[in-house]
Protein backbone atom coordinates (compact mmCIF):
# COMPACT_ATOMS: atom_id res chain seq x y z
CA UNK A 1 0.00 0.00 0.00
CA UNK A 2 1.72 3.17 -1.16
CA UNK A 3 -0.31 5.92 0.43
CA UNK A 4 -1.61 4.58 3.73
CA UNK A 5 -0.62 3.05 7.01
CA UNK A 6 -2.17 -0.38 7.58
CA UNK A 7 -2.77 -1.12 11.28
CA UNK A 8 -3.86 -4.60 12.36
CA UNK A 9 -5.87 -5.29 15.54
CA UNK A 10 -3.69 -5.50 18.64
CA UNK A 11 -3.92 -4.99 22.38
CA UNK A 12 -2.71 -1.41 22.21
CA UNK A 13 -3.43 2.24 21.70
CA UNK A 14 -2.08 3.21 18.30
CA UNK A 15 -1.13 6.58 16.85
CA UNK A 16 -0.76 6.84 13.07
CA UNK A 17 0.61 9.83 11.18
CA UNK A 18 -0.56 10.81 7.75
CA UNK A 19 2.45 10.35 5.45
CA UNK A 20 4.34 7.33 4.27
CA UNK A 21 7.45 6.76 6.35
CA UNK A 22 6.19 8.64 9.39
CA UNK A 23 6.16 6.77 12.69
CA UNK A 24 3.43 4.75 14.30
CA UNK A 25 3.77 5.02 18.06
CA UNK A 26 2.09 2.13 19.84
CA UNK A 27 2.26 2.26 23.65
CA UNK A 28 0.94 -1.01 25.10
CA UNK A 29 -2.36 -1.26 26.99
CA UNK A 30 -3.59 -4.08 29.20
CA UNK A 31 -7.07 -4.17 27.65
CA UNK A 32 -7.79 -5.97 24.39
CA UNK A 33 -8.70 -2.69 22.74
CA UNK A 34 -7.08 -0.82 19.89
CA UNK A 35 -7.69 2.89 19.39
CA UNK A 36 -6.25 4.22 16.13
CA UNK A 37 -6.10 7.96 15.47
CA UNK A 38 -4.83 9.73 12.35
CA UNK A 39 -3.01 12.98 13.12
CA UNK A 40 -1.54 15.59 10.77
CA UNK A 41 2.06 15.02 9.78
CA UNK A 42 4.24 16.76 12.39
CA UNK A 43 6.52 18.30 9.74
CA UNK A 44 4.06 19.49 7.11
CA UNK A 45 0.61 19.50 8.70
CA UNK A 46 -0.72 17.34 5.87
CA UNK A 47 -3.05 14.42 6.52
CA UNK A 48 -2.71 11.18 4.58
CA UNK A 49 -4.85 8.10 5.18
CA UNK A 50 -4.80 4.96 7.28
CA UNK A 51 -6.64 1.70 6.73
CA UNK A 52 -7.57 -0.23 9.86
CA UNK A 53 -8.53 -3.82 9.13
CA UNK A 54 -9.03 -7.23 10.67
CA UNK A 55 -10.90 -10.39 9.69
CA UNK A 56 -14.22 -8.81 10.70
CA UNK A 57 -14.05 -5.57 8.70
CA UNK A 58 -12.21 -2.48 7.49
CA UNK A 59 -12.46 1.27 7.97
CA UNK A 60 -10.47 4.08 6.41
CA UNK A 61 -9.22 7.15 8.25
CA UNK A 62 -8.58 10.14 6.00
CA UNK A 63 -9.17 13.35 7.98
CA UNK A 64 -7.33 15.02 10.84
CA UNK A 65 -7.92 13.27 14.19
CA UNK A 66 -10.18 10.65 12.63
CA UNK A 67 -10.26 7.57 14.86
CA UNK A 68 -11.66 4.10 15.24
CA UNK A 69 -11.76 1.51 18.02
CA UNK A 70 -11.33 -2.24 17.68
CA UNK A 71 -12.51 -4.40 20.58
CA UNK A 72 -11.11 -7.92 20.49
CA UNK A 73 -11.90 -9.55 17.17
CA UNK A 74 -14.89 -7.34 16.31
CA UNK A 75 -14.94 -5.11 13.23
CA UNK A 76 -13.42 -1.63 13.59
CA UNK A 77 -15.99 0.82 14.92
CA UNK A 78 -17.44 3.66 12.86
CA UNK A 79 -15.05 6.55 12.37
CA UNK A 80 -15.27 9.41 14.86
CA UNK A 81 -13.19 12.58 15.22
CA UNK A 82 -11.22 13.17 18.40
CA UNK A 83 -11.04 16.62 19.92
CA UNK A 84 -7.68 18.29 20.51
CA UNK A 85 -8.03 17.72 24.26
CA UNK A 86 -8.67 14.01 23.70
CA UNK A 87 -5.60 13.72 21.49
CA UNK A 88 -3.47 15.30 24.20
CA UNK A 89 -4.95 13.13 26.92
CA UNK A 90 -4.49 9.87 25.01
CA UNK A 91 -1.25 10.49 23.12
CA UNK A 92 0.67 13.19 24.99
CA UNK A 93 3.57 10.88 25.86
CA UNK A 94 3.80 9.53 22.32
CA UNK A 95 3.69 13.00 20.77
CA UNK A 96 6.33 14.30 23.18
CA UNK A 97 8.62 11.41 22.20
CA UNK A 98 8.57 12.36 18.52
CA UNK A 99 11.54 14.25 17.04
CA UNK A 100 11.08 17.99 16.76
CA UNK A 101 10.06 19.14 13.26
CA UNK A 102 12.79 20.65 11.09
CA UNK A 103 13.44 24.39 11.35
CA UNK A 104 14.08 26.42 8.20
CA UNK A 105 15.92 29.72 7.94
CA UNK A 106 16.55 31.94 4.92
CA UNK A 107 19.49 34.34 4.92
CA UNK A 108 19.75 37.02 2.23
CA UNK A 109 22.75 38.83 0.78
CA UNK A 110 23.41 42.32 -0.42
CA UNK A 111 23.65 42.79 -4.21
CA UNK A 112 26.81 41.35 -5.80
CA UNK A 113 28.22 40.71 -2.35
CA UNK A 114 28.97 38.02 0.21
CA UNK A 115 27.68 40.32 2.93
CA UNK A 116 24.51 39.28 4.72
CA UNK A 117 21.74 41.77 5.19
CA UNK A 118 21.44 43.09 8.73
CA UNK A 119 18.22 41.12 9.36
CA UNK A 120 19.78 37.89 8.09
CA UNK A 121 22.89 38.27 10.23
CA UNK A 122 20.62 38.49 13.28
CA UNK A 123 19.11 35.09 12.42
CA UNK A 124 22.37 33.24 13.07
CA UNK A 125 21.70 33.23 16.80
CA UNK A 126 18.28 31.67 16.14
CA UNK A 127 19.91 28.95 14.03
CA UNK A 128 22.27 28.10 16.88
CA UNK A 129 19.36 27.93 19.34
CA UNK A 130 17.43 25.62 17.01
CA UNK A 131 20.43 23.27 16.78
CA UNK A 132 20.78 23.14 20.56
CA UNK A 133 17.08 22.23 20.87
CA UNK A 134 17.49 19.10 18.72
CA UNK A 135 18.45 15.81 20.34
CA UNK A 136 20.70 14.67 17.47
CA UNK A 137 20.97 17.71 15.19
CA UNK A 138 21.91 17.89 11.54
CA UNK A 139 22.37 21.16 9.65
CA UNK A 140 22.15 21.61 5.89
CA UNK A 141 23.38 24.90 4.43
CA UNK A 142 22.52 25.44 0.75
CA UNK A 143 23.57 28.42 -1.36
CA UNK A 144 21.35 30.05 -4.00
CA UNK A 145 21.75 32.95 -6.44
CA UNK A 146 19.70 35.07 -8.80
CA UNK A 147 20.12 34.74 -12.58
CA UNK A 148 22.80 37.39 -13.04
CA UNK A 149 25.91 35.69 -14.47
CA UNK A 150 26.39 32.22 -15.92
CA UNK A 151 24.92 29.08 -14.42
CA UNK A 152 28.38 27.68 -13.73
CA UNK A 153 29.54 30.84 -12.00
CA UNK A 154 26.37 30.94 -9.95
CA UNK A 155 26.93 27.41 -8.65
CA UNK A 156 30.36 28.53 -7.48
CA UNK A 157 28.92 31.74 -6.00
CA UNK A 158 26.21 29.79 -4.15
CA UNK A 159 28.85 27.46 -2.74
CA UNK A 160 30.99 30.38 -1.56
CA UNK A 161 28.01 31.89 0.19
CA UNK A 162 27.12 28.58 1.83
CA UNK A 163 30.72 28.08 2.97
CA UNK A 164 30.72 31.62 4.37
CA UNK A 165 27.63 30.86 6.45
CA UNK A 166 29.18 27.58 7.56
CA UNK A 167 32.21 29.43 8.88
CA UNK A 168 30.02 32.01 10.62
CA UNK A 169 28.02 29.26 12.33
CA UNK A 170 31.20 27.56 13.50
CA UNK A 171 32.50 30.89 14.82
CA UNK A 172 29.43 31.31 17.04
CA UNK A 173 29.71 27.81 18.47
CA UNK A 174 28.17 25.28 16.09
CA UNK A 175 30.01 21.97 15.76
CA UNK A 176 31.84 21.70 12.45
CA UNK A 177 30.88 18.05 11.91
CA UNK A 178 27.15 18.84 12.04
CA UNK A 179 27.10 20.98 8.90
CA UNK A 180 26.57 19.82 5.32
CA UNK A 181 27.13 22.42 2.58
CA UNK A 182 25.60 22.41 -0.92
CA UNK A 183 24.95 24.87 -3.76
CA UNK A 184 21.98 25.11 -6.11
CA UNK A 185 23.23 28.22 -7.91
CA UNK A 186 20.31 29.65 -9.90
CA UNK A 187 18.59 26.26 -10.30
CA UNK A 188 16.10 26.68 -7.45
CA UNK A 189 14.76 30.22 -7.65
CA UNK A 190 12.54 31.38 -4.84
CA UNK A 191 11.13 34.06 -7.19
CA UNK A 192 11.00 32.81 -10.81
CA UNK A 193 12.64 35.28 -13.18
CA UNK A 194 14.08 35.42 -16.67
CA UNK A 195 17.81 35.07 -17.19
CA UNK A 196 19.90 38.07 -16.18
CA UNK A 197 17.45 39.45 -13.61
CA UNK A 198 18.75 40.82 -10.30
CA UNK A 199 16.30 39.55 -7.68
CA UNK A 200 17.48 40.02 -4.08
CA UNK A 201 15.18 37.34 -2.67
CA UNK A 202 16.94 34.74 -4.83
CA UNK A 203 20.35 35.68 -3.42
CA UNK A 204 20.11 33.57 -0.32
CA UNK A 205 21.39 30.73 1.82
CA UNK A 206 18.80 28.34 3.17
CA UNK A 207 19.51 26.53 6.41
CA UNK A 208 17.60 23.46 7.52
CA UNK A 209 18.05 22.21 11.07
CA UNK A 210 16.68 18.74 11.74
Amino acid sequence: MNTCVRVLAASAIALAFGCVGKPKVVPRSAADVTLVALLPDPDTGRVGRAVVTNDAGTVELSTARASTVVLGHTAPAAVTTLGDDQVQQLFADAIDALPMPPRHFTLNFEFDSNELTVASRALLVDVLAAVKAMRVPEVEVSGHTDTIGTKLNNVALGLRRAELIRRMLIDIGLGESLIKVTSHGEADLLIPTADGVAEPRNRRVEITVR
